[in-house]
């Protein structure tokens, strides 16, 4: 059977995948999550795949493929495309197996990860950075594997791959107390989701599967939509670990007969949900990490009295991202607004302007638009809420006024050009 034709992934391959990878690949912790059962009540527990290794769990599915071919073909040269996380778990196996590889990122892959690449790649691993996504690192990648004939190692679109990736549910399964009602599990190119899923339908078939995709890159929805595997021709590729234009053929013809839900979860709740899980409970997730726990919203009727498990899956998050990610949060909940704002051209507008401001607003962001004559031209003007039912009053107030503003949170041309 060629992989393009494969069904299931067999609840065998992935057992003896766990048995290839246990020695090396830690079992992570099943954690029963306190607050968020409390919150949706239910019972809910995480899966802290942000504790492994390299802090994902990629390193499952390269690991497993690359010690698989080291077994069968001695010595080889391997290559990868990855936005981070599947490079991470690929350099690992090449420091660990001793084989030379060659890792493509895209160019706007964090920091913190490419420097991770490094560490656990250490001499083995070169690093190529290309193009603006995912996609882009991974024609670049094709293209030397045509002219090198280098190994290609998958970061999903590959049965063993899968496989790896499966053993997470081995663990989840075993570590459980109780029988899983609902598994809520991140969608780029669909490796862990086929993986898992395929694991849980053999083994746990009640268990309902919600695949959780990003706004920004619904790959899986739109095929899911159409019928058929689809590219997408622009994504926002916030939440790299998941931003792909489209999912896996395997993965794709695996999620289409295991996947009981599909929810797209907007990238300011994923940020809400990221800032949450660091203060509430000091954990530092990625996006794709936190998608999982974030969709927990849209299902908070379905999931009371339920035993829910949720998947976080990276935690590889650059802190020079941290004000990014508060300002889409605050974007998100209504509690940060953008205006263009005319002032009138007389003494006292501006402190004017400042008392219509609620005790608990604060401007952040003031600046004229104009070089020349600012004080004549209109400013840009960011106002902080305290509570997002505040935004009513706040737009009352400057009316009452008489002040001239424009609201731009809501026209993404005007909003991108000028935020």
């Amino acid at each position: 059977m060629t992989q393009a034709k494969a069904k299931l992934i067999s609840a065998k391959s992935i057992q003896d995948a766990y048995f290839n990878i246990k020695d090396t690949v830690i079992q992570t912790p099943l954690q029963h999550h306190a607050g968020l059962s409390s919150k949706y009540d239910c019972n809910i527990s995480i899966k802290r795949e942000d504790m492994q290794i390299v802090r994902s769990f990629k390193i499952r599915g390269a690991y497993h493929k690359m010690k698989l071919m080291k077994k069968e073909h001695g010595s080889f040269k391997a290559l990868c495309a990855s936005a981070g996380n599947h490079a991470q778990g690929f350099a690992f196996a090449c420091a660990q197996l001793q084989i030379q590889g060659t890792v493509y990122m895209p160019n706007p892959t964090p920091n913190q990860k490419i420097n991770k690449v490094k560490y656990f790649g250490k001499e083995w691993i070169d690093i190529k950075l290309t193009g603006d996504s995912f996609d882009d690192a991974f024609e670049a990648a094709m293209q030397e594997h045509e002219a090198t004939g280098h190994t290609f190692i998958h970061p999903f679109d590959d049965l063993d791959v899968i496989a790896g990736q499966g053993t997470i549910a081995t663990e989840i399964i075993s570590q459980s107390t109780e029988a899983i009602d609902y598994i809520f599990i991140a969608v780029g190119g669909g490796g862990l989701l086929s993986g898992v899923g395929s694991y849980f339908k053999a083994i746990s078939p009640n268990t309902k599967i919600i695949a959780v995709e990003s706004v920004g890159a619904p790959a899986l929805h739109k095929s899911l939509e159409a019928g058929r595997r689809i590219t997408l021709d622009s994504i926002d590729t916030f939440a790299d670990g998941i931003a792909v234009k489209s999912i896996g053929g395997i993965c794709f013809d695996t999620a289409r007969r295991i996947v009981d839900d599909n929810i797209l979860v907007p990238e300011g709740k994923i940020c809400s949900t990221i800032l949450q899980l660091y203060n509430d409970d000091a954990i530092v997730v990625e996006p794709a990490g936190a998608i999982s726990i974030a969709a927990l919203d849209y299902f908070k009727d379905e999931i009371k009295g339920k035993n829910v498990c949720t998947i976080i899956c990276g935690g590889n998050n650059d802190i020079t991202r941290t004000q990014e990610i508060r300002e889409r949060a605050l974007l998100y909940e209504g509690k940060k607004h953008y205006f263009i704002i005319n002032f009138p051209q007389r003494a006292g507008a501006l402190k004017e302007f400042l008392n219509v401001l609620g005790p608990n607003d604060d401007i952040t962001h003031f600046e004229y638009t104009k070089k020349h004559n600012r004080e004549r031209g209109p400013a840009l003007v960011g106002i902080e809420l305290r509570h997002a039912d505040d935004y009513a009053s706040l737009l009352a107030k400057m009316e009452s006024i008489h002040i001239r503003f424009e609201a731009i949170n809501d026209k993404p041309l005007l909003f991108d050009m000028l935020v």
